[in-house]
């Protein structure tokens, strides 16, 4: 303990303290380079972000070097801050590098705007997802199935680009699907990684359609190396879901003035005050959302499936 008293003691009190200050300012250099390391450490997250940071500290350390040469002459101060100035400097060129690097073709770019970069979703992790689809967009032609009821294996999960898909079931319609929307969705979410399935609905291109495609198997790998990307694509999923059942909630009917909401299994929506509510005699069956809504048929009874 005392030879650390002694330590301490040392260097606090044999230290010289200054005993006269100097009466004229520092150069402008100096103060240029205070307010460059202020400005700089005000920079954001991001690549611009790590831009704006390096490229001012950068000038910063750098006009700290030309005071330290030219007003102190202190071989020291000037080595370390020019150290500092280099090390900025080569960040500043290694993230221009990413930047450029991260490059993707219009299509790619216009949904990276509309759907990702609103969710803060950064170009380093959006080129993963982009990567996992051999960044590839696929041609759906006009009145070309994408798949067919009883027929098309669920293994790939594909986001509609341009265009709009129609949804059948038995011939019989039940919603559209636009840009920026699953294709298949339901499907994706019925089953388990190591399941497989197959369409219960028919998916009819309207117009020529573009849309993104992940291999399932693919796109699960991706899943087990980067759980951010996982908890990403479940909430758009989800939601993508909720959207589909919300439209398909006005065409489900189960009578003569009763409305069947999918939001509330267990009750009906009576179109007339006076007329009581009607308990369902059976419970919408487990499996594709899609198929949870035509479980409930315009006639009044459910059919089985």
């Amino acid at each position: 303990m005392g030879e650390n008293a002694s330590f301490w003691e040392s260097l606090i009190y044999a230290h010289p303290t200054c005993t006269t200050w100097k009466q004229e300012a520092e150069g402008s250099i100096y103060h240029l380079a205070s307010i460059l390391f202020v400005v700089g450490f005000m920079g954001g997250s991001g690549f611009f972000g790590l831009l704006y940071v390096f490229s001012l500290l950068g000038l910063g350390f750098l006009c700290s070097s030309v005071w330290a040469w030219l007003d102190v002459c202190a071989a020291d101060i000037f080595s370390w801050n020019f150290i500092l100035f280099a090390i900025c400097f080569v960040q500043f060129i290694y993230v221009t590098y990413q930047v450029r690097s991260v490059s993707f073709d219009r299509e790619f770019q216009e949904l990276y705007s509309a759907l990702f970069q609103p969710l803060g979703i950064s170009l380093t992790v959006y080129r993963k997802i982009v990567l996992c689809c051999d960044a590839e967009v696929v041609t759906l032609e006009k009145e070309h199935c994408y798949a067919m009821q009883g027929k098309t294996p669920i293994d790939k999960l594909s986001l509609l680009v341009s265009g709009r898909i129609r949804v059948t079931v038995d011939g019989e319609f039940l919603h559209y699907i636009f840009p920026l929307q699953f294709l298949d969705s339901p499907e994706w979410d019925s089953l388990r990684p190591t399941e497989e399935g197959i369409f219960q609905v028919t998916l009819t291109a309207e117009t020529d359609c573009r849309y993104v495609a992940w291999r399932r198997k693919k796109l699960y790998l991706l899943f087990a190396k980067h759980r951010f990307i996982s908890r990403l694509f479940s909430i758009l999923i989800g939601s993508d879901i909720a959207e589909k059942l919300y439209a398909l909630n006005d065409r489900v009917h189960v009578g003569k003035g009763f409305r069947y909401d999918i939001r509330l299994p267990n009750f009906y929506h009576v179109s007339l005050p006076e007329t009581p509510p009607v308990q369902p005699s059976h419970r919408l069956q487990r499996g594709s959302p899609r198929r949870k809504a035509t479980g409930v048929t315009n006639c009044g009874s459910f059919s089985t499936h």
